[in-house]
C-alpha cells in the first residue's frame, strides 16, 4: 500500500518525504509487533536491549556508562532501566570495588532465562518482516537505511 494511502493524503508527496514517513510507519509497525512478544515479560524495548547487552558481557558486569553508549535508544535514562530490571530480578548491580563511584551491573539468572524463552519469538519477529523480501532485497535495504542515516 502507497505511503499517500495510509496517511490519507490528497496531495504528491516528494520522495524525501515518503521515505521518511515510510521509515517512521514502519518503525511504528516493527515496535508495534515487537512489544506484543515483550509484553507477558513485563519488558520495555529499551529494558530488552540492557539485558542483551549484559548478556553479551558472559558473565562480566557492565558498567552504567557502557550500557549506555551501547543501547540503541541513546536518549533512554539507564539507571531508570536497570532500577526497574533490578525490580524485577533480571540484574544485580554493584558497586565497583577498585571505583567506589563507578557502578557494576550483571544479568541474573533469571534474566538470562527470559531472554532465553524471547529469543525464538524474536527471531519470528525478524524473519516475519524479512521474509517479505529476498537476500538480495534485506542486502539492499540495509545498505540503501546504511546511506541514509550517514
Amino acid at each position: 500500500m502507497r505511503i499517500e494511502d495510509i496517511i490519507k493524503s490528497t496531495v504528491t508527496l516528494n520522495n524525501a518525504k515518503r521515505v521518511l514517513l515510510n521509515i517512521m510507519i514502519a518503525e511504528i509497525i516493527i515496535n508495534d509487533h515487537f512489544n506484543e512478544i515483550l509484553k507477558p515479560f513485563d519488558l520495555s524495548p529499551e529494558q530488552y536491549n540492557v539485558l542483551r547487552i549484559l548478556r553479551g558481557q558472559k558473565g562480566n558486569p557492565a558498567n552504567m556508562c557502557m550500557i549506555q553508549e551501547r543501547m540503541i535508544a541513546k536518549t533512554s535514562n539507564t539507571t531508570r532501566l536497570v532500577d526497574k530490571l533490578l525490580l524485577k530480578d533480571f540484574v544485580t548491580r554493584n558497586v565497583c570495588p577498585d571505583n567506589r563511584r563507578k557502578i557494576e551491573v550483571t544479568i541474573t539468572q533469571k534474566g538470562l532465562n527470559a531472554l532465553s524463552a524471547i529469543d525464538p519469538q524474536s527471531i519470528e519477529h525478524e524473519n516475519y518482516f524479512a521474509e517479505k523480501l529476498t537476500q538480495e532485497e534485506l542486502e539492499q535495504l540495509n545498505y540503501l537505511l546504511e546511506k541514509y542515516r550517514s
